[in-house]
């Protein structure tokens, strides 16, 4: 009867060890991405100017909030 208590108990520190370590590193990505965005300004000016497009600031910036806001 105490094997089955047992195995029960690893069960369950296992379930719960991958939920905290999911959550511990999604929080971690999250706060990285925030203060490490994968895309800024000069990207997205270079990336328009390769498309062959002359991007205004105001484009840029409509873009940058645009991208901003699905982040969030």
């Amino acid at each position: 009867m105490h094997i089955w208590i047992a195995i029960v108990l690893i069960v369950i520190a296992l379930v719960a060890g991958v939920a905290l370590g999911f959550f511990i590193a999604r929080r971690y990505m999250m706060s990285y991405l925030k203060k490490n965005p994968p895309i800024n300004e000069q990207m997205l000016r270079a990336m328009m100017m390769q498309m062959g497009q002359k991007p205004s600031q105001k484009k840029i910036n409509q873009m940058m909030k645009s991208m901003n806001s699905k982040v969030k």
